[in-house]
């Protein structure tokens, strides 16, 4: 599915109850646009967007336009062009690249408020959203050093500057003080072949952990860890169903989640301008589900020190501090 996509379903528009919100904050909208820089199709964060905007399309019975492999400055305007011709007042850019862009180019198109991930804005009429990604990098270090035979651990990233990448080196790093954690970086969200380089690289190494933190290439690390023997930490979704006995567990940011809770806010007119930060709390993220080669002892430490971040915003190493 490359290019313009235009996609229309009329459905029923659901009524909501016990909205304490008036009819001055309410905001009717009936299409909303979705840039994304990679391919739909990448089992991780394109198609979690796509996916967020069809629930939106069926809860709020809108229209949704969509454009895929954009990233160059002028399929932005041109896009941001059309989108605006089509009447789009809500538009999602799935990535941290689109936040400058819309920055520069908000207040020619005061009609539409403009959403993107992860990048700084500030102003009216546009939002960030920021995932913490270091606590869910954190504690899938922590899990990662408990399960290391060989106390060697690698991490496999799209860029340096992933939060969750810091986040599981410390959270090793505390739980394990003898782990020795190898870093490699892709510099592109896509790029399996240099992944796969990395992979076998540290796998000469005896690391016998893996954190695939990329999007477009982490299926098909998990893939070769697998028919290693080797154990992967899943990245983005809950990718347990890729192997029970390979995934031990998953950092999940709940995306289709976020997506409709940004359109209803934007609807009920409490959409929030600048940046706004997601984290366990809010419930869109969470470590996925457990391999049964994960002890119950180490399974539930690592339950009971997320529970204990989400009462106090304290990370194991902090409450020693």
């Amino acid at each position: 599915m490359k290019g313009y996509i235009y996609l229309l379903i009329v459905l029923s528009i659901l009524l909501f109850t016990g909205c304490s919100q008036s009819d001055e904050t309410h905001v009717e909208f009936k299409k909303i646009g979705l840039l994304l820089s990679d391919p739909i199709d990448d089992h991780g964060w394109n198609s979690k967007a796509y996916q967020g905007v069809l629930n939106i399309q069926s809860t709020f019975d809108v229209q949704v336009y969509i454009k895929e492999d954009i990233q160059t400055s002028e399929q932005i305007y041109e896009s941001i062009e059309e989108f605006s011709n089509e009447g789009v007042t809500l538009l999602f850019g799935h990535s941290y690249l689109y936040a400058d862009y819309f920055m520069d180019l908000k207040d020619e198109y005061p009609h539409i408020h403009f959403v993107s991930f992860n990048g700084d804005v500030s102003g009216d009429g546009i939002t960030s959203i920021h995932f913490e990604g270091y606590s869910m990098g954190y504690f899938a270090g922590m899990l990662a050093s408990e399960m290391s035979h060989s106390n060697k651990v690698g991490i496999i990233a799209a860029f340096p500057f992933q939060p969750e990448v810091e986040g599981f080196i410390e959270g090793a790093n505390y739980q394990n003080e003898n782990i020795k954690v190898f870093t490699e970086f892709v510099y592109d969200w896509t790029n399996e072949e240099k992944a796969l380089e990395h992979f076998y690289n540290m796998k000469g190494l005896e690391v016998d952990i893996f954190y695939p933190a990329g999007d477009g290439f982490h299926v098909t690390l998990v893939n070769e860890i697998k028919d290693s023997g080797l154990y992967a930490i899943g990245y983005v979704g809950d990718h347990i169903d890729l192997g029970e006995s390979t995934i031990l567990t998953s950092t999940v940011q709940d995306v289709e989640r976020l997506y409709e809770h940004v359109a209803n806010e934007y609807q009920n007119g409490t959409l929030e301008n600048g940046n706004i930060y997601y984290d366990f709390e809010e419930g869109v993220i969470s470590l996925g589900t457990f391999s049964t080669e994960v002890p119950d002892e180490i399974r539930e430490k690592i339950e009971v020190a997320i529970a204990h971040y989400i009462e106090t915003g304290q990370l194991p190493h902090e409450m020693n501090e």
